[in-house]
């Protein structure tokens, strides 16, 4: 013999809402939804939806309290046998009570139908590697997606690397006529030989002769737009910076970086006339080329 309040773990001065609400949470942890082939879990879901049907009716929880039927809504044999009050138990119609218990079922288990309903897509993600180049000016890639599908990625001028790229409807359809996931393009700039990013600023290291640092003079430097001339000073050392505005990558505000050049003298190796030119030469009075490391 089972008791109906200790199945649903509330004491018999219970009103209806503190059962309909211990009944909620019973259901939903032990719901076959939510325990795919668990047998214990739901045969105590069935003992608790039979112990909620029987005391969600008034007549029939009256009728439990009173000793006439059992737990189960079984007539108790000192009980009038005529009285048909146990099939209330098993679901019929009583005053003050639920018409049927699929009405609590409409609106607990909603959280267990996804299946009819449609679903969105699965994301698609996969990698994407980049040119320096393209990555500061923009490109248009076609990649190969699982089940041979091809699609064109168009990359924005000025994407930093591992930036991800959401496609919108490019990932797997979608279920019971839900729309398609997205394709999530993660990418990666490859290393340039010559060029550095430094946010939106583009670096290269110019290497210049002795001549050219010493007398100064325009040489040709490479940008991502192509070469252009530049004035290195006279008197430069390694590491003189030049500025080239507007040289660099895109920004958000529509503008651009600059690329910075830093200048590097570049000696010839074992080169007779430089090696009998510094041997005369006396540098100015008071010429520490070290004294800011002092």
């Amino acid at each position: 013999m089972t008791d109906p309040y200790s199945i649903l773990g509330v004491p018999k001065s219970a009103d209806a809402d503190e059962i309909r609400r211990a009944y909620r949470k019973l259901a939903k942890e032990l719901h076959p939804d939510a325990n795919p082939g668990d047998k214990a879990a739901e045969d105590r879901f069935k003992k608790v939806s039979a112990a909620f049907k029987l005391l969600s009716n008034a007549e029939t929880r009256a009728r439990y309290d009173r000793g006439e039927i059992d737990g189960d809504g079984n007539e108790r044999a000192a009980f009038h046998p005529g009285y048909a009050g146990a099939g209330a138990a098993r679901g019929q119609t009583r005053a003050g009570g639920f018409e049927d218990i699929s009405d609590i079922f409409s609106d607990l288990f909603t959280d267990f139908r996804p299946r009819s309903r449609a679903r969105k897509g699965a994301d698609l993600r996969f990698r994407l590697d980049l040119d320096f180049l393209d990555a500061a000016k923009g490109a248009t890639k076609r990649v190969t997606l699982p089940a041979g599908r091809t699609l064109d990625v168009r990359t924005p001028p000025g994407v930093t690397d591992g930036q991800t790229l959401r496609l919108a409807g490019q990932g797997e359809p979608g279920a019971a006529g839900g729309p398609p996931g997205d394709a999530l393009v993660e990418l990666h700039v490859r290393p340039h030989r010559y060029f550095s990013r430094d946010g939106d600023d583009v670096r290269l290291d110019l290497p210049v002769s002795f001549a050219e640092a010493v007398k100064g003079a325009k040489v040709r430097a490479p940008t991502i737009d192509g070469a252009v001339e530049v004035q290195v000073p006279a008197g430069s050392s390694s590491g003189t910076l030049l500025r080239l505005r507007g040289k660099g990558f895109p920004t958000k505000g529509g503008k651009r970086g600059d690329q910075i050049i830093r200048v590097l003298i570049d000696l010839p190796a074992d080169d007779a006339a430089l090696k009998s030119f510094a041997a005369d030469w006396q540098p100015p009075k008071g010429y520490d080329p070290r004294m800011k490391l002092r």
